[in-house]
Parts: structure tokens; sequence; C-alpha cells
């Protein structure tokens, strides 16, 4: 049984970005492959055990394929896992306008039509895909670490990521997983911790140090003793936990940090990662 996993999306989400970090971490991959042909490269590459496909709307004879394809490699007895990376519009259409590069779907028409063809195109891959990953607000590096940590070959147990994030630019799009701490004092109206995150010691112990923070931290952890485990019973490997308060500055990231913390002094055996979303927006 090989690990085979089909990296899908939006043009210009970070596929190439993605492919790169799948071959830093031992998989072999293949750029713009022909659905039809997954199967045959498949039975192929007899040495290899991850294979890594990208299939997108480069291939507009062939993507239909793509659904049947997928579901005859698992029939086949193979682990097929579908890698959807998606953006906000506003976001692809901002890297088309920056890179200057001509959208595959535009045609004689702008940008943003060209992505609502692509969407369209895509749908059922989307929907049937295991994992999708929003990258409107990643950069570079933070998505090549978000795909090494999530298909590692040599990667272990469950891993966990824990994501302070702020509502009013919204929630993550990839989290199984997602908690409200705006019922907490907001450091924001302090004017001498303002300007801080929660990330600085003084912005942490005003948020930390109160009562309701204590129980909601070991409420989260006691929920998470009790899912994880079998989250990977049934053979999930990545969780995403999300953390939110209003700006995604102080609170949430006060208390997702203080969670990773007691994670890795816990013995769940989850290898826990620490992502602040929004402390470096405006």
């Amino acid at each position: 049984m090989k690990s085979i996993l089909v990296i899908t999306g939006m043009s210009g989400s970070g596929k190439t970005t993605a492919v790169r970090a799948l071959e830093d971490a031992g998989w072999f991959c293949i750029d713009n492959l022909p659905a039809p042909l997954l199967m045959k490269v498949a039975e192929l590459g007899e040495t290899k055990d991850h294979l890594a496909f990208v299939v997108d709307v480069r291939e507009q004879q062939f993507l239909k394929d793509a659904p049947r394809v997928i579901e005859e490699a698992r029939r086949a007895g193979h682990k097929v896992d579908v890698l959807f990376l998606d953006s906000s519009d506003e976001a692809l259409a901002r890297r088309y306008s920056e890179t200057r590069r001509r959208h595959p779907l535009s045609g004689t028409s702008g940008v943003l039509e060209g992505i609502g063809r692509e969407r369209e195109a895509l749908r059922l891959l989307r929907d049937g895909a295991e994992h999708v990953l929003d990258t409107s607000n990643l950069t570079v590096h933070e998505l090549r670490r978000q795909v090494s940590e999530r298909f590692g070959v040599h990667a272990q147990g469950l891993s966990l990521t824990v994501v302070s994030f702020g509502f009013k630019y919204g929630p993550p799009s990839n989290a199984d997983l997602m908690l409200d701490v705006r019922f907490m004092p907001n450091p924001y109206f302090v004017p001498e911790l303002k300007a801080l995150t929660g990330r600085d010691e003084a912005v942490a112990r005003y948020v930390l140090d109160r009562p309701d923070a204590v129980e909601f931290l070991d409420k989260t952890l006691g929920l998470l003793e009790f899912l994880l485990p079998r989250y990977q019973k049934e053979g999930k490997s990545y969780v995403t936990l999300a953390i939110g308060c209003t700006g995604g500055k102080h609170r949430s990231v006060a208390i997702a940090r203080e969670l990773v913390k007691r994670l890795q002094q816990s013995e769940l055996g989850a290898t826990a990662q620490l992502w602040d979303r929004d402390v470096g927006r405006e």
C-alpha cells in the first residue's frame, strides 16, 4: 500500500511551495499530472511509498476524471488523501497583480472572473478533500511549515496545531475545533497593555491569572485528553484547534501559548505546534 497525496486547489494558492516542502520531507512528487495517469505512476513507483501529485485546472480535459481515479486508487488498497489549497478571491487577485501573471482561466475577462470559473471547476475536489488549507494570510515559510508538519514522512502520532486568531479577520477555514475567549476581560482597554500582545509577560499575566482563565485551560485540556486519542483511533493524524478573541493579539494569544505549554507537559503524546495568525496585523 502506498500513501498518495493529491494536491489541488486554486491557482496562486501555494501549490508549488507545498510540493517543495513535500519533496524536502521525502515525498516523490509530480506536478501537473493528468489524472488518468495517477494509477500508472503509482504502479511504476515500486520503490516509493509516499507519492504526491498535483492535479489542477491546467489539465482541463482530464480534471473531470480526478474524483473517479482517486476512488480507483483507494479501491486498489492505497491510502489516498486530497489536500486542497485555497485562498480568498482578494488574496488571489492581489498575488496575480503583484506577479503580473495571467490567470489560466481568465481569457479576455478579468482575474476575478477566472477565479470564479476555477472555483466551479474544482468544486467536487474541494468538497471531497480530507485537508483544506487556507493560505490567504500565510507567508511562504508558514505554508512550508504547515505542510511539513502535517505530511512529514517521519511524523509520529497525532499532530496538533493551536491557532490564535481574531474574529474581526474571520476564523481559520481549516479549524477542526474552535473556541471563543472573548468572555475574558480585554487587555486592549488597559492603556499600558494596548500596544503589547499576549506574547508579552504583562499581558499574559493579566489574562492567565484570573480564575476563569485557569478553569478554561483546565477544561480545554480535559476536552483534548478525551478527543485526541479518539481522533487518532479513527486514523486522523492532524488536528487544528483555533482559539479566537476580537483582534487576535491579546487574550487568544496568551491562552493559546499557555495551552501549548500544558500540552507539551501532558501525557497525551501529541505534537503541539503554535501559530499566532493575527499578531502582526495592524
